[in-house]
């Protein structure tokens, strides 16, 4: 079947278009992202006040922090970014909910007695500590639940410096569901009245590598968004899964056939602002993905980040483009075309800055359309405002 894309008119914001969403959300439209980190936490929260049908495929693939520890101990994806967009994406007005959201939210401290942390979660374990003696039931119950299937999980040596207690809630939530994160995501989007969907792109325990224009190759997530180790200083040639760090042979897993049905429902596909390589491009390499991206007959959008990149080094925005539509073609060479992946790159010339330069006459080349517009807000900050950027994308669909 012929892929026609035809260019139409559109106000941008459609003000009339939003003021019907706003009435209605529980019939908004099925906004698919694809990320990982947190760069979009407040752009999902405003989110819901227009649709309560938006996807989110997210990145398991973080080795950092807290996440690394359970993943080291557990051998199982890391469940930080799914619990971010869970809680972004819940509804704070339900009763129970800002108390979940807090609980969530809390880190056990990383410095003091170890003891102490121990204590701590037992308390919680219990129902004695007053962050889950506030919840109302049956939220209590649940959360107990699987904070008590981490407590017998978790090995005596295990670290508790910095944990996250939402993050410990999934994970002992895994353990219940026999491995399997979807069936937990389903009972706290249920239980929290999350207002969109929430899907890892994979349910492996792997680990992303990184190969460097001078041959080395790094393996860990971590290592490559400048937070715990040192910014690149040299471009990423190439990305790729792996199951072993130690000897980092590419592996290729399938896209998860629901995964692939949610990118078919899709009524615009945005590639959105945070980290390149670890967050956005991380979550298109299971096989299958760009693929599904081609066939999606509904508008494709790249918001490029502003400001600094780590993983951006030596790329303008028109080099991102080059690269993330390469990458996505590339899932079925011969066939996909540039225009089958992205029609749309959303910047802000004005008030954006870009280190690597933007380039806009070489993307338009390329036969995508540009949109120039305000998305950066007011004062000093150089991040893109959810205020400008959720209106702009509901008037794209």
């Amino acid at each position: 079947m012929a892929r026609i894309w035809i260019r139409r008119e559109v106000e941008i914001p459609n003000h009339m278009a939003l003021a019907r969403l706003e009435k209605c959300p529980e019939l908004g439209p099925k906004l698919l992202f694809f990320s990982g980190g947190t760069a979009l936490r407040k752009t999902s929260n405003r989110l819901i006040n227009y649709t309560h049908n938006s996807i989110h495929l997210i990145t398991p693939f973080d080795s950092g922090g807290s996440s690394a520890k359970l993943r080291d101990a557990f051998q199982m994806p890391a469940v930080g970014d799914i619990r971010n967009r869970l809680m972004a994406l819940a509804d704070q007005t339900l009763r129970g909910n800002p108390e979940i959201f807090e609980l969530f939210a809390h880190r056990l401290p990383k410095g003091g007695d170890p003891y102490d942390r121990r204590l701590d979660l037992e308390r919680m374990v219990k129902g004695k500590h007053p962050l889950v003696a506030r919840i109302p039931d049956p939220m209590r119950k649940i959360v107990r639940n699987h904070l008590h299937a981490f407590w017998d999980k978790m090995p005596e040596d295990f670290d508790l410096a910095g944990a996250s207690i939402g993050n410990l809630v999934l994970t002992g939530g895994y353990f219940d569901n026999r491995r399997h994160l979807d069936p937990v995501i389903f009972i706290f989007s249920n239980l929290v009245q999350v207002r969109g969907t929430v899907r890892p792109v994979v349910n492996k325990h792997l680990h992303l590598a990184a190969e460097f224009e001078d041959g080395e190759t790094v393996v860990g997530q971590h290592l490559l968004t400048g937070k715990e180790a040192k910014p690149l200083a040299r471009r990423i040639t190439r990305l790729y899964l792996t199951e072993d760090r130690d000897s980092p042979r590419p592996i290729y897993p399938a896209a998860r056939e629901k995964v692939c049905s949610l990118i078919h429902q899709a009524e615009l596909i945005c590639y959105p602002m945070g980290s390149f390589h670890s967050s956005l491009l991380a979550s298109l390499l299971p096989r299958g993905v760009g693929a599904s991206i081609a066939r999606a007959t509904c508008p494709k959008v790249y918001v490029p980040s502003t400001g600094e990149d780590p993983e951006c080094f030596g790329m303008s925005v028109a080099d991102q483009v080059e690269t993330l539509a390469g990458h996505l073609m590339a899932d079925e060479p011969g066939r996909a075309t540039l225009n089958d992946v992205l029609q749309y790159v959303l910047v802000d010339s004005k008030h954006g800055r870009y280190p690597g330069g933007l380039d806009i006459q070489r993307i338009r080349r390329l036969g995508l359309e540009v949109i120039d517009c305000t998305l950066i807000g007011y004062g000093p900050s150089t991040e893109i405002d959810d205020r400008f950027l959720v209106p702009i994308l509901l008037s794209l669909v």
